[in-house]
């Protein structure tokens, strides 16, 4: 059943992609796709672009308008254009961080999505999984670090054993992540993931199968979109397994039904339990059938290649119904 639109007059959309991090390429494809799948006979779609150099209005020819930051206006041809809803699809800061969000907030604008706390709280690994611990949802062991401090050798190997991940606490795209086999590289992997972020985690390595799982409020309900198995060819989930093809995702994963509805319930629990809201896309490691979080995503990549359209697909929603019903709930805010 289609969504039920509610408005008579056409609602200025803007899909706003882009952003501070390494992942704005990714970011600026997902927004292509989201402008690609919204209905036009609905809705007035534009594009608009928040990168380093600017923030930037995209007309149809490709020129580039400045936003007024006042109220996120832009003036064009003698009128000042307001948008109804701003479609975020930004991966990484500021749109995943709940900078973006607190801005829009101060100034009135509505926007998809999950507000600035629960983007702020999920774009930090470990206050999330501290959070979720408290619902008896399970994570990896884990020392965390501020720049300046350090750890030796030795505790590590004690309290975390080897293999360990060493990754940045607030970073997407996993960048700056290494998988140490060998202790006399820790402070390599350190320097490698401080480069990223001031925090970084140590992580102990789970031995398991990987997923992601989609989540959203999709017409007032919470619904797992799909568990997609993530078959990496490198030796874990990295920035080229991701964007360049290194691995293999198979929706829906090839696990049995109890892991299946463990992994469904738990998903959920997590996206209820921290008052999410839009499309979140969790990583698990699947470890002798129990379900060990990794993290929540709150602006997964959404390019033809990324898991969430290839997991809707498969459930049978169509792009421009996801989309509408982002717009349609922001609308309501």
């Amino acid at each position: 059943m289609p969504f039920k639109f509610s408005h008579m007059t056409k609602k200025n959309i803007a899909v706003v992609m882009g952003g501070y991090s390494n992942e704005s390429v990714v970011s600026l494809k997902s927004g292509q796709l989201i402008f690609d799948s919204l209905n036009k006979y609905l809705y007035n779609v534009f594009k608009v672009q928040v990168l380093k150099e600017g923030w930037f209005f995209i007309k149809d020819d490709g020129e580039k308008i400045e936003i007024n930051k006042n109220d996120f206006s832009v003036d064009l041809d003698g009128q000042n254009l307001k948008f109804d809803v701003c479609f975020n699809i930004i991966h990484g800061t500021p749109g995943e961080n709940g900078i973006l969000q607190a801005y829009w907030d101060a100034v009135h604008q509505k926007y998809t999505g999950c507000n600035f706390y629960q983007s702020a709280l999920t774009f930090n690994k470990k206050d999330t999984l501290a959070v979720l611990s408290k619902y008896n949802i399970l994570s990896a062991k884990s020392i965390y670090l501020r720049k300046g401090e350090s750890v030796s050798e030795d505790e590590v190997i004690e309290k975390l054993g080897l293999p360990v991940f060493v990754k940045p606490n607030q970073s997407g795209s996993s960048l700056g992540i290494t998988k140490l086999k060998d202790i006399k590289n820790l402070q390599k992997a350190i320097d490698f993931a401080f480069a990223e972020d001031d925090e970084i985690l140590i992580e102990s390595f789970l031995d398991g199968m990987e997923v992601s799982v989609g989540v959203l409020d999709y017409k007032g309900e919470t619904i797992v979109l799909g568990i997609t198995e993530i078959v990496s060819e490198n030796e874990f989930f990295d920035y080229e397994a991701k964007y360049e093809g290194a691995s293999q995702e198979i929706t829906p994963a090839r696990i049995d039904e109890d892991t299946r509805i463990k992994i469904e319930n738990i998903a959920k629990k997590a996206y209820n339990s921290l008052g999410m809201s839009g499309f979140s896309r969790s990583e698990f490691i699947i470890m002798d059938g129990t379900p060990y979080m990794l993290e929540m995503n709150t602006n997964p990549g959404f390019s033809p290649a990324s898991i969430l359209p290839q997991q809707a697909k498969i459930y049978g929603i169509s792009l421009e119904d996801l989309c509408g019903n982002e717009v349609e709930k922001a609308l309501l805010k």
